[in-house]
């Protein structure tokens, strides 16, 4: 058992899981924007809500990957229940939604090019795995060496 009293999630499962997060992220490149992706999942593998980063096709700074999985999954009790799939570590502010809502897990595609809140969360009791995988972080690895001036704007430099 983890600190929240639920079995971890299986490694396969989370990958599962990030392929969601990965198409999400492809739409959002093939959109013109910042290819970051999320999906909001109950535990028990039911995707309720997916979305991408909107930033830059909306002109709207709050509209993070998971802040728009999160929107399209609607209202919920079972918050606790949840894992926030996201295909980079969270920011402050996402992480703040996390903590807020008190989503469960969080399953990291990668932290690599961006280390967000994911160990303040672990340390409240969040369950956080980190996949490091490959594909989410060449995918925006490579929109940061061709975009920097975006990639500045979105971490708030």
């Amino acid at each position: 058992m983890i600190a929240n009293g639920r079995p971890p999630l299986e490694e396969a499962d989370a990958r599962r899981m990030l392929a969601v997060a990965l198409e999400e992220a492809r739409l959002g490149l093939a959109e013109g924007g910042i290819p970051i992706g999320a999906a909001l999942f109950h535990r028990d593998g039911t995707l309720l809500g997916r979305g991408h980063n909107r930033r830059v096709q909306e002109d709207d700074p709050s509209v993070h990957a998971e802040t728009d999985a999160f929107r399209r999954a609607g209202r919920r009790r079972d918050y606790p229940d949840c894992v926030m799939v996201t295909t980079l570590a969270p920011c402050y502010y996402c992480s703040g939604l996390v903590r807020q809502f008190g989503i469960g897990a969080v399953v990291l595609g990668e932290s690599r090019n961006f280390s967000g809140g994911h160990h303040e969360l672990a340390q409240l009791g969040v369950e956080v795995l980190d996949l490091d995988d490959e594909e989410c972080t060449r995918l925006l690895g490579d929109f940061i060496a061709a975009h920097p001036e975006l990639w500045d704007e979105d971490i708030g430099r």
